[in-house]
């Protein structure tokens, strides 16, 4: 297996070599110095051979940008550029003034020049100047001084370009950094024209491509932007940024950028994830990319690679990293590690830890629980991690596959229902889609177990919420097949935190028009449309293999006559008809999904299955009702409709009060009508165990 190498030649545009590597430049927590110094032994080791130095939260590089650096920060800099230096990594000192710099007052290009001057001694030799994200509206002192906003930063950057005896790398990033950002059109963009024509050629710009986040970026999109700026541009790439939205990871491949580019380009900076560790598989694959022209005759590229580019497979390129990247995870980043959980270090100044180490091991005995063995992580387990978070534009296969099942369980439900041509498919295919959940939560355990603890922590977030929403999906899947009993958070406006997406951010979203139509993969709105009517008699074969079905899902195995009947059983199935107006049925686009049936007097049907049931309770709650739900109905809101409807109807016929039977292990319905508010359990005498009584009074 070969590995990038930094010996293999760098390609080479125009003057000067290729700049290729890193840029920090997220919004976020910075990375630490430890981190960046990593960053550079793996950027020597892969061949990239640029840091450009620019993180948004590091006060003294944009927000007090004036500020000289005290003298610890002054040493941490001088260290950072010094183990660049040893890496053979070109350290560019970035500095984003645009916030509030005027341009026209010459104690501002002072101040710029000075904290300049000082970032110079600390031993660097390339700078950058950023204009990116800032507000284009001059101020009125730079609105007489400049004929416009681009004659003002080209006016400073060349000044500042020259103070500093015109550095080998001088790196310039617009405002207007990418293509969506240029009025009218890139071409046309009187910004960016100004910069081409007035810019000193000595100075590269930066440039993002289509987009902020470019999707894919076509050899003709750079030449028209090489055209106007009149050069070719560095490539800032956000594909795998992730600082825009924090339940995003990116672990896919540097993929849909041609090698084609590398001629026409300057250079290629990846702006990775906040998160420092997660980055292996993004920094490696560029190097793969910036590497593929340089590596001779062209390569054998696998089918499913989109571009058919000759000289390098995003596949392959990902398969190299994750590789790699296993070898990572299996060293241990700190003393003891989880392998050793009860080794501690001793220290001086406390009793060392007793650990009993004398003692044989602790051995299970017949029918006691196993010890549980931590395995190992395996290279399929990284090759699913990055399928489930793969890149900006797309999923993985695996995560497609897996979507795609779902929603095709989902919308074929009715075959698990009922026999039907389908069902031995839908059967197979939910198992396939269990399986596939079971590889997630064997990751997530293996992930848990890895011995480098600093890339875990990076990830733990990311993996704890997808293994949540899956483990959601399959209890939806093996209720759906009656596997299992319904859900309680089906069937609930009250659910468990864990049950649905939270924060103000997410409601915010789902209340504006559109929202879900980016999904990544395409489906039906999740918004149901029910028809809620009356019921007739030509229902009760319908109503009848409801109460059936659900009846079988909560009791699983068991036989349905071993556990005793309740009173609203023989309404349920059409041994008794519902009083008239008391019936009402639901609907969806797959049929009837649901009932809500009641007896204005409950004794016939008491009396029917010889429960002795005291006045008392007949006198006070005379009524019964019976409602049920398929698990396909997960909104609340018909069920509520219907016993809205269903009570006001049993009050109408002078009723003083209603009752519903339930039985202990049906969750999901009493969970349903605790929630409700008017329904309340009462004590009825001669009750068979597991029964329980909600009543409300009318």
């Amino acid at each position: 297996m070969s590995k990038p190498d930094s010996t293999k030649r760098q390609p080479v545009t125009g003057t000067g070599r290729f700049i290729s590597g890193v840029v920090e430049g997220f919004y976020g927590r910075p990375w630490t110095m430890e981190q960046r110094t990593e960053l550079f032994k793996r950027e020597q080791k892969w061949g990239l051979n640029t840091y450009l130095y620019a993180p948004k939260d590091d006060y003294k590089h944009r927000m007090y940008w004036r500020d000289l650096y005290a003298a610890e920060e002054a040493e941490q800099l001088m260290g950072l550029i010094s183990a660049a230096k040893q890496h053979d990594v070109e350290f560019v000192y970035a500095i984003s003034p645009g916030l509030d710099i005027t341009f026209s007052n010459p104690k501002e290009v002072a101040a710029l020049k000075r904290k300049l001057d000082q970032v110079k001694e600390f031993g660097c030799r390339s700078f950058s100047l950023l204009f990116d994200d800032i507000e284009t509206e001059m101020c009125p002192a730079d609105k007489q001084a400049f004929s416009s906003f681009a004659h003002a930063q080209v006016a400073i950057t060349n000044e500042v370009y020259k103070h500093l005896g015109e550095p080998e790398v001088f790196l310039f990033c617009p405002t207007d950094y990418c293509a969506v950002f240029c009025t009218p059109s890139v071409t046309q963009s009187s910004y960016l024209n100004t910069v081409g024509e007035k810019l000193l050629p000595g100075i590269d710009v930066l440039w993002t491509g289509p987009k902020v986040v470019s999707h894919k970026i076509s050899v003709e999109s750079i030449e028209e932007v090489s055209s106007v700026l009149k050069r070719a541009p560095v490539i800032w790439d956000n594909i795998h940024a992730n600082d825009y939205d924090p339940q995003r990871l990116f672990l896919g491949p540097y993929k849909d950028r041609p090698t084609d580019l590398i001629p026409k380009l300057k250079g290629v900076l990846t702006n990775p994830n906040c998160e420092f560790y997660p980055n292996f598989v993004a920094i490696h694959t560029l190097a793969t990319w910036c590497k593929a022209p340089a590596e001779g005759a062209p390569r054998d590229v696998e089918m499913g690679d989109e571009e058919q580019d000759p000289c390098y497979s995003p596949q392959k390129a990902l398969n190299l990293a994750l590789t790699d990247w296993l070898e990572e995870f299996m060293s241990t980043d700190q003393p003891g590690g989880p392998c050793h959980p009860r080794l501690k270090k001793e220290s001086s100044e406390e009793e060392p830890m007793q650990t009993d180490m004398g003692e044989s091991p602790y051995v299970p005995g017949p029918g006691e629980n196993p010890l549980y063995t931590a395995e190992p992580l395996t290279l399929d387990d990284l090759k699913l991690l990055s399928d489930l978070f793969y890149l900006p534009y797309e999923h993985g296969t695996t995560a497609r596959t897996m979507l795609q099942e779902l929603d095709w369980l989902k919308n074929q439900s009715q075959a698990a229902a009922a026999e039907t041509d389908k069902t031995a498919e839908w059967c197979s295919r939910a198992q396939q889609f269990d399986n596939m959940c079971e590889a997630v939560v064997q990751m997530f355990n293996r992930l848990s177990n890895a011995p480098n603890r600093s890339i875990l922590y990076d990830l733990y977030n990311y993996i704890c919420d997808i293994k949540s929403g899956v483990g959601l999906a399959r209890a939806y899947v093996k209720t759906l097949g009656g596997h299992s009993q319904p859900s309680a958070q089906l069937l609930n406006d009250d659910p468990e935190p864990w049950g649905f997406r939270g924060g103000l951010s997410g409601e915010f979203q789902r209340m504006l028009p559109g929202h879900g139509n980016r999904d990544l993969f395409r489906h039906p709105p999740m918004t149901a449309v029910y028809c809620i009517r009356p019921y007739c008699p030509e229902d009760k074969p319908e109503v009848e293999r409801i109460f059936r079905e659900m009846q079988k899902a909560g009791e699983g195995k068991t036989a349905l006559m071993a556990q005793p009947p309740l009173i609203s059983d023989s309404l349920s199935a059409g041994e008794i008809p519902p009083s008239p107006l008391c019936g009402l049925i639901l609907e969806d686009d797959l049929g009837l999904c649901g009932y809500a049936l009641a007896l204005i007097d409950a004794k016939p049907a008491a009396a029917k299955i010889q429960r002795a049931v005291s006045g008392s309770v007949f006198e006070e709650f005379p009524s019964v009702i019976a409602l049920e739900m398929l698990p396909r109905v997960t909104d609340p809101s018909p069920a509520k409709r219907m016993i809205g409807q269903l009570l006001s109807s049993i009050r109408s016929s002078g009723s003083r009060g209603a009752f519903c039977e339930l039985r202990q292990s049906n969750r999901r319905m009493l969970d349903f009508y605790s929630k409700l508010g008017s329904f309340k359990l009462v004590q009825m005498d001669g009750l068979p165990q597991d029964i329980l009584v909600m009543a409300t009074s009318l």
